[in-house]
């Protein structure tokens, strides 16, 4: 065909994502390139791009801390700013701990913090969304158990108080701005990953009800939020009985909330 051989001459390749919208043109095209195995699968993924479809979910991957995990049509595509929680994770949790990822997606948050840490074997990874959890399935392989649920409904209950780190990606995005996200997000990410209520911070207050039941004295949660929501989420941890603090990468314009469960003197 020669649209589809068209697509393969990369000037014409980049112009077209350009002129689409896609900032880093030429990143782009030599993935989907990389992606295509003939001039006509590369038509297709091209055209699937330039109407809107995330990258990641074009070519059916998405890069995470140093890691390619599978992401599906539909499924939430985990921000690069989300790797600072992982790191505040990695500082945070102790030896040997069990892990819980909440709103898990494609596993990547608890993959990223098993793999940086040795020393941590048993991952609990919780979607709510079957094509979600069908990814993490895939992604974890061996390295943890995924479960569909909603929030910690399907964590085994001999887990209790033996969590010792919740990563908890909850939707943040109140209601009335979902509108104000990029077409990307809106119209190709399923809406509960991203509609996080009126505040953003429905989520935000269950999880930190019920996370004290789960978790380790020390242990702790960890949230994702927006600046104007640092007060409040710190205000939802007080009412939880957490320890709360705020830690910020600038840089990637991230900001993580953690609660953490006092530890009892002996």
């Amino acid at each position: 065909m020669s649209g589809a051989g068209g697509y393969l001459e990369p000037d014409r390749l980049v112009s077209r994502l350009r002129a689409a919208g896609c900032v880093f043109a030429e990143d782009e095209a030599r993935i989907l390139r990389a992606a295509a195995r003939d001039p006509d699968e590369l038509a297709v993924l091209t055209a699937r791009r330039v109407a809107g479809v995330p990258l990641e979910q074009v070519v059916g991957w998405v890069e995470f801390a140093g890691m390619s995990l599978v992401v599906r049509p539909g499924v939430f595509v985990p921000r690069r700013r989300t790797q600072f929680l992982v790191a505040v994770a990695a500082e945070s949790v102790g030896p040997g701990a069990i892990v819980v990822d909440l709103c898990c997606g494609t596993g990547a948050l608890g993959l990223a913090l098993v793999a940086s840490r040795s020393d941590l074997h048993e991952l609990h990874a919780v979607d709510i969304d079957p094509a979600a959890v069908e990814c993490a399935r895939i992604n974890l392989g061996g390295r943890g158990t995924a479960y569909r649920g909603d929030l910690f409904d399907p964590i085994p209950v001999e887990l209790r108080e033996r969590v010792g780190i919740v990563l908890a990606n909850v939707p943040y995005v109140p209601t009335d701005e979902i509108g104000m996200l990029p077409a990307e997000a809106r119209e190709h990410e399923p809406r509960v990953s991203l509609d996080g209520g009126a505040d953003g911070l429905d989520l935000v207050r269950r999880v930190a009800a019920a996370a004290p039941a789960w978790l380790v004295p020390g242990g702790s949660v960890l949230f994702e939020v927006a600046v104007p929501q640092i007060e409040p989420a710190l205000a939802v941890l007080r009412q939880a009985g957490l320890a709360g603090r705020v830690e910020c990468a600038e840089e990637l314009g991230a900001t993580v909330v953690a609660g953490s469960r006092a530890v009892v003197p002996q």
